[in-house]
């Protein structure tokens, strides 16, 4: 590193030695971030130039355990990992995949750029970190997300080039997390970046054919090795003509691609010329760790005419009448029809026109609304997570601060009087998870693996 960044050096070095800085992403799909400035409990830092709807964090607080946290008004993320959303730059109703998901950072970020429109794939090939990918999504609360636990090359295959817009965050090796994470030093080996050099091209190759002719392809890490970066894209440009760099913008603190880092075969001039539209994050120029980020376009071609198996959701009539009888009861909205899906004995509400996907691993098709049971409807937790205030019939709203939600968030039942049956709890207006009041206490239906004991 110092002889790459050469005078900067010293400044680069002198960052590693300070603690590493933390943002807040504001959930805009629930809250203006006028109005999330207003409510905060915790101070917040300037803007995020590169994100807008973001803040740097001030203080010693936790806002990781805040109920606000908990109701998804806000995602915690390195401020450089909000680069390659944006950089990305997906519309609403456009068709995106994020093909290595976990633990959803870009996920939501994505959705709320897309203002929940359109169809978010967000694949994790990890079964183990899968857990993680869904509980953040389900936080979010976004209506066109897709988690799906698959290869690459199998999304390939049922897919073809069928996205407008395809992220890749890369595994790599690390070194951009090097201040904040003791286990990216540990691990780290000239080995180690070789060998992540070798997947993330065989990543890239794969992820080419999903993307739709006109489209993008954002390729990032958080590592500064030239093998993993300027050397992964110049690989994948020799063996696919048909993309070509789309030059990203020099947003505050980012500097151009460093072609010149190549050694031996990989350097060309011209080359050098599409690699400097690559961007990279040092954190002595940002406030944040360091990454890479390189945007490729597909260049126009023949489309790809796969016919994908559509299917509407069909309810039987004696479900549909409860799940109707439901909505009338607890609801103060409504679902289109043709966006249901049922899967077993549950309800999901799927983006639009998302196909089937018949043979692929399917972890979360949609919003799970909830259960059929005999003759009733359950809600599930997501569903509570949707709704926006105002939204559902009964609501037991509580503070921040009260002894009675810690006490809901620890799993137990609350005194409450009103109406009976399926109760919103919320926090301070903001939807939380669901009760059951009978007889005057509301019995507890917040999920075990998210309740909070501290």
């Amino acid at each position: 590193m110092s002889t790459f960044l050469g005078n900067e050096y010293p400044a680069f070095a002198d960052s590693l030695t300070r603690a590493p800085v933390h943002g807040l992403r504001v959930n805009t799909l629930k809250l203006s971030v006028d109005k999330f400035q207003q409510i905060s409990p915790f101070p917040l830092g300037k803007v995020i130039p590169w994100c807008d709807v973001a803040f740097l964090l001030e203080g010693e607080e936790k806002p990781g355990k805040h109920p606000y946290h908990l109701a998804g008004l806000y995602y915690l993320q390195d401020p450089s990992a909000m680069s390659a959303a944006t950089l990305l730059d997906p519309q609403p109703g456009e068709r995106v995949l994020d093909l290595a998901a976990a633990p959803g950072g870009k996920t939501t970020q994505l959705a709320a750029l897309m203002n929940s429109q359109g169809l978010l794939v967000a694949n994790e090939i990890k079964t183990r970190r899968i857990n993680h990918l869904v509980v953040n999504v389900e936080r979010w609360g976004a209506a066109n997300v897709v988690v799906t636990n698959e290869t690459p090359e199998r999304l390939a295959d049922y897919f073809g080039a069928a996205f407008d817009r395809v992220i890749v965050d890369a595994p790599c090796s690390g070194e951009g997390m090097f201040r904040k994470d003791m286990g990216a030093r540990l691990d780290w080996s000239e080995e180690m970046v070789a060998g992540c050099a070798i997947r993330q091209r065989n990543i890239l190759r794969v992820a080419a054919h999903l993307v739709r002719p006109g489209g993008h392809l954002l390729y990032s890490t958080c590592t500064y090795a030239p093998e993993e970066d300027e050397g992964v894209i110049a690989n994948f440009l020799e063996e696919h003509p048909d993309f070509e760099v789309d030059a990203l913008p020099l947003l505050s603190g980012f500097l151009p691609g460093k072609p010149e880092w190549l050694e031996g075969e990989s350097r060309s001039e011209k080359k050098e010329d599409g690699l400097r539209g690559a961007v990279r994050l040092f954190p002595h120029r940002v406030n944040g760790e360091g990454h890479f980020a390189c945007r490729l376009r597909r260049k126009e071609g023949k489309p790809d005419d796969r016919a994908y198996p559509w299917e509407l959701v069909k309810i039987t009539a004696s479900l549909w009448q409860t799940w109707q009888a439901f909505q009338k009861e607890c609801l103060v909205l409504d679902f289109p029809p043709e966006r249901l899906r049922l899967q077993g004995d549950r309800l999901y509400f799927i983006p639009g026109n998302v196909p089937e996907m018949r043979g692929l691993r399917v972890t979360v098709p949609g919003v799970c609304l909830g259960n059929f049971k005999k003759e009733r409807f359950e809600p599930a937790h997501p569903l509570a997570l949707h709704l926006r205030p105002g939204q559902a019939q009964n609501v037991l709203d509580l503070s921040a601060e009260s002894p009675e939600l810690a006490a809901y968030l620890r799993g137990e039942s609350l005194p409450s009087q009103g109406a009976p049956g399926w109760t919103l709890v919320s926090v301070d207006g903001w939807p939380l998870g669901w009760g059951k009041r009978v007889q005057g206490v509301l019995k507890n239906h917040y999920p075990k693996g998210w309740q909070v004991y501290s």
